[in-house]
């Protein structure tokens, strides 16, 4: 079980403020031969976990390609960006790396509920419970701002603000 809060943590504060800043980010993941798939998602971070909702959005009606792919390989990386077209030195980004689950029931599920309604006021009228949750325990943390000189490997040791 992830999300645990009050332990050490791989992201630093300014990695942590701007993922919570964050409205959106583009989660990666490939299927078992490799083949990538990158889709928009909602999210929020507890600890070292990151919490995506599967929503009542309209769908294919298919089971989602982002959860067949994280049951034949549960190897994802998530991106959040600030990219400002009038002014690159505003530009930044934080990617995470991880081992994706998906939480189907349960305290954590619940708990991962909570967070998405916290930051996600679209959640708050949503009937979440029944559905699952993309729960990503953080693996290595990399961030990169145009006015900070280049991408740092955050799991390695911080500095800088982004």
């Amino acid at each position: 079980m992830g999300g645990g809060e009050g332990s050490a943590t791989l992201l630093g504060d300014a990695e942590r403020v701007f993922l919570e800043s964050a409205r959106v980010a583009h989660l990666a993941t490939a299927d078992a031969a490799g083949v990538p798939h990158v889709v928009p998602v909602c999210f929020a971070v507890a600890g070292d976990t990151v919490y995506i909702a599967i929503d009542r959005k309209p769908k294919s009606g298919r089971p989602l390609k982002r959860l067949r792919n994280i049951a034949e390989n549960p190897s994802v990386a998530l991106t959040a960006d600030c990219y400002d077209d009038d002014d690159w030195q505003r530009l930044r980004w934080v990617m995470l790396r991880g081992r994706a689950e998906i939480l189907e029931n349960g305290a954590e599920q619940a708990a991962a509920h909570r967070h998405l309604r916290a930051k996600h006021q679209q959640y708050r009228t949503m009937d979440l419970a029944p559905l699952p949750v993309i729960a990503i325990r953080i693996e290595r943390v990399v961030h990169w701002a145009a006015a900070g000189g280049g991408a740092r490997d955050a799991t390695g040791g911080r500095d800088g603000a982004l």
